[in-house]
């Protein structure tokens, strides 16, 4: 089991918010929502549609150096808070 951690941007988009994973772009990993929670949740659940995906198909999971991407052998808690 190998867990995961993919760097996403959110940024704000006139009236909405645009949120993307900068490793996963190209594979349509970018989403947008009204408010920045709601974003952050929509980019996640186009990650893992993504994930799953390569799975699928049995391409690579994309690793990047630094901090676009993190993989830990073990399983991890990930929490995201969004406090401006």
């Amino acid at each position: 089991m190998r867990t995961y951690v993919f760097k996403v941007v959110v940024e704000p988009d006139e009236d909405q918010w645009h949120a993307y994973c900068p490793v996963l772009e190209d594979k349509g990993g970018a989403t947008w929502g009204y408010s920045k929670e709601e974003a952050l949740k929509n980019v996640r659940e186009v990650v893992e549609m993504i994930i799953e995906e390569l799975i699928e198909d049995g391409e690579p999971i994309p690793e990047a150096p630094g901090e676009e991407v993190q993989v830990f052998a073990e399983p991890r808690a990930l929490v995201t808070v969004c406090a401006d």
